[in-house]
């Protein structure tokens, strides 16, 4: 299994990358890292360079991925979408690993 960013979601990271520099050699880096009232966070960044030793890297709907391969023992399977409604915006993960998520659903534990 892998991390799998929906065409929707890599549709709104192709409209950020459009206004930035050297778009063309970004990619997305998805991770985790510690922090929140349930151990974990989610964490999405446009980076310079990914490692093919360090990390998982694919390409999805026209944006390169890259996760590190310590983050994907608690990211394998999430599917990262973009949503755009009345009621909030923003990406979501469906995280298949999740044991716990605080309230607010931006800290997990796996």
């Amino acid at each position: 299994m892998a991390v799998i960013v929906t065409e929707k979601a890599a549709n709104e990271v192709k409209r950020v990358l459009s206004d930035q520099e050297n778009a063309s050699e970004k990619v997305l880096r998805i991770g985790v890292k510690a922090g929140g009232c349930s151990g974990f966070q989610y964490n999405l960044v446009l980076d310079d360079h990914a490692d093919a030793e360090k990390d998982d890297i694919s390409e999805q709907h026209g944006v390169r991925v890259a996760v590190d391969k310590k983050s994907m023992l608690y990211l394998d399977g999430t599917t990262i979408d973009y949503y755009d409604g009345l009621d909030k915006r923003g990406f979501s993960f469906e995280n298949p690993n999740v044991v716990k998520s605080c309230g607010c659903g931006s800290s997990f534990q796996a």
